[in-house]
């Protein structure tokens, strides 16, 4: 198997219109394409620079030609959480053809857009990349050919690597914040650059209240390693 992360302009993307006119940036939660239809169904994050951002990148997007259907689920202050079916483009059809396969999650800004696409053999991404090339801009930002042990040991493990990334999703706004201030500080080494003082008039709360979310920040964390860790122990 060969993966590539490919960094191209779709210029018939409704997701790629959205963040060339705008601020904006769609990071792919879930995707399945229907055969029958040739559309895309996904579920996207879109983050903006502010909320008038968001607007206007998420109307470019409802209005797209390519988009199908469209559905806001939530939102919060500049970020949201969408649903949308939107048409096959046309670098899609081409890796489909050529047998081509997508392994995974997509990332769009700046009017471009991240992908990771797989083949089972070079000649496969060989045509792909040439076809690919007659009516789009692209860069292979990177190229992996890993061997069956190195296959097997990233699926087996896929569990594991989904506990840590739930326990970052678990930490609250202040919390991660804390943490992140704390490391970039020097919280954590030894001599400390940063200490509690330091960070409590970094985030203008007490010494308490600071430590309080630094604990139950570590506390969340240091449970998913340690459950990660029996996951790849089992």
């Amino acid at each position: 198997m060969i993966d590539l992360t490919v960094d191209v302009e779709q210029y018939d993307c409704p997701f790629v219109a959205a963040t060339d006119d705008h601020p904006v940036a769609f990071s792919a939660v879930h995707w399945e394409y229907d055969t029958a239809a040739d559309r895309t169904e996904t579920r996207m994050v879109v983050e903006a620079a502010d909320r008038e951002s968001l607007d206007a990148g998420l109307s470019v997007l409802r209005g797209h030609e390519g988009t199908a259907d469209y559905q806001l689920l939530s939102r919060r202050n500049d970020v949201a959480h969408i649903r949308t079916v939107i048409g096959q483009t046309d670098a899609m059809r081409i890796i489909r053809e050529e047998d081509g396969f997508i392994t995974g999650p997509s990332f769009i800004e700046d009017g471009s857009e991240l992908w990771r696409i797989g083949f089972d053999d070079r000649e496969t991404e060989e045509e792909v990349l040439s076809r690919l090339d007659r009516n789009h801009e692209f860069d292979v930002v990177k190229r992996n050919a890993p061997d069956l042990p190195e296959l097997t040991d990233f699926v087996q493990n896929v569990g594991a690597a989904m506990t840590l990334i739930e326990g970052c999703r678990d930490l609250s706004d202040v919390e991660r914040k804390t943490l992140e201030s704390a490391i970039d500080g020097g919280y954590f080494q030894s001599p400390r650059s940063a200490t509690l003082g330091s960070l409590a008039d970094e985030f203008d709360v007490s010494k308490p209240a600071v430590s309080k979310n630094l604990r139950r920040g570590q506390r969340k964390m240091i449970e998913r390693v340690v459950n990660a860790l029996d996951e790849l122990e089992g």
